[in-house]
């Protein structure tokens, strides 16, 4: 059902010669973001009751701890065990489990859908190499437009600057390097990175010196370590963010040699590598199905599987024979096969949606041959969620069609750190799975309202 502030909004977009149906065309962003998302800008921000975005983010909060919980809980701590049975192969096993305590750094975006009743998780993208921390930009800039500004006013509207919250994270963090002075961090990204995302990196950077936090961006070959501490372009660096990934150094034959200063470095505290390559323990989807699993509820509370049931949609681990479904035991993939329409694939690892398959956007053939090439390679399979659509207008045309929204809460070790990153497509044009989706998804921010209207 959409929210009384929502339905007011576009109410006055329909007003003849309305100035708040162009607010986004008439709102000045700073070029680096323009130059990232001026083609992919949405015409409205979302908008939601404060109430429902905090009680799901402190969901999140808790459903994080138990998520980093499962090797203790199923594997006896031994993460060895778990990258088994997670089909992580030993080089990456290694890389990830060196120096990790078993429990990673808080540092991550949850991406979920709202339905008609709730908002429901469909992946945590746990470490540091995060998209959409940088949108809270359209918020700033729509409250430069007067008549979003007296319409955001007029119903209260807030946000929280989720650019801010990374930024006072990351200087909690490197407090114990950088002492009482600013601290010096590196964006790295992998070889190539910069070429490819560049924009988006530039974009990041240019939210965290609005914040005061100063970001050089580099590629992880490009530093040095000089002393024992990790240097880019000749600048001596305080806290290394990491945006390369262990797939990005193990497509390296020497790949270990270049991620051993940055280990080095952070074991010495002279340099924090943050997030640790421990993070992509809990970012593979796998780690979810272990939640989801039947198997494993007796291991939680009462209290931690209605969390689990709340929060995260049935998922499980693609594999060949039986799987329990409503006190009945099934042939997993004659399951799926049966209920397509309802089912999405997805790998374990990686990010952008590459390999993803989409039940409810495939044929019967098209589906079955995905189940027996996925089933047993690192695959899960999760229950579609029916995203709510909402209304927005045209700001060209004038008329009003329904949209669909992926939504982003982040969480640093602070805490919540706000949801201000949606990223939507008109109703029926597809799934938003990824950047490369086509058609692409529009990116807009979040407003809350204090609580809905009796």
């Amino acid at each position: 059902m959409v929210n009384y502030v929502t339905e007011r909004y576009i109410e006055e977009c329909l007003a003849e010669n309305s100035p708040l149906r162009t607010a986004v065309r008439q709102a000045k962003f700073p070029d680096a973001f323009l130059g990232a998302y001026g083609s992919r800008l949405a015409a409205r921000p979302w908008f939601i009751a404060e109430s429902d975005l905090r009680e799901f983010a402190d969901d999140l909060m808790e459903f994080f701890d138990l998520l980093v919980s499962v090797p203790q809980r199923l594997f006896d701590g031994d993460l060895r065990r778990y990258c088994a049975a997670l089909g992580i192969d030993d080089r990456r096993a290694a890389l990830m489990c060196r120096g990790s305590t078993g429990r990673p750094a808080r540092y991550g975006r949850a991406d979920v859908y709202r339905d008609a009743h709730s908002f429901r998780l469909l992946e945590f993208n746990i470490g540091s190499e995060l998209g959409g921390a940088d949108r809270a930009v359209m918020n700033h800039a729509l409250l430069g437009v007067d008549e979003f500004r007296s319409f955001a006013e007029e119903h209260r509207l807030s946000f929280m600057d989720t650019g801010v919250e990374v930024a006072n994270a990351l200087r909690t963090i490197v407090a114990p390097v950088s002492g009482d002075r600013e601290p010096v961090v590196a964006m790295l990204e992998g070889p190539g990175g910069l070429a490819k995302y560049g924009n988006l990196a530039t974009a990041f950077q240019e939210v965290m010196k609005f914040a005061g936090l100063d970001v050089r961006l580099g590629e992880a070959q490009d530093v040095t370590n000089r002393n024992g501490k990790i240097h880019l372009d000749g600048t001596p660096i305080d806290m290394v963010l990491r945006y390369f990934s262990v797939d990005q150094i193990c497509a390296d034959p020497n790949g270990e040699a270049v991620l051993e200063p940055f280990l080095r470095a952070h074991d010495a505290g002279t340099t924090v590598l943050y997030t640790g390559m421990d993070s992509g323990l809990f970012a593979n989807k796998g780690a979810l199905a272990f939640l989801s699993d039947p198997c494993s509820r007796a291991v939680f509370s009462a209290a931690e599987l209605a969390l689990i049931d709340r929060v995260l949609p049935w998922t499980r681990a693609l594999v060949s024979g039986p799987t329990q479904m409503n006190d009945e035991t099934v042939d997993l993939l004659d399951y799926c096969r049966a209920n397509r329409d309802r089912l999405i694939l997805k790998p374990r690892a990686g990010f952008g949606g590459v390999g993803t398959v989409v039940g409810w956007e495939s044929t019967d053939r098209e589906w079955s041959h995905a189940l027996v090439s996925c089933a047993d390679q690192a695959y899960i399979v999760q229950q579609k969620v029916d995203p709510q659509p909402e209304p927005v207008c045209d700001p060209e045309t004038g008329e009003v069609d329904n949209w669909i929204a992926a939504w982003s809460f982040f969480l640093t070790e602070e805490g919540y750190a706000g949801s201000s990153h949606i990223r939507s497509i008109r109703y029926g044009a597809g799934s938003i799975i990824g950047q490369s989706a086509y058609p692409p998804p529009r990116t807009t921010g979040v407003f809350s309202f204090p609580r809905e209207r009796d």
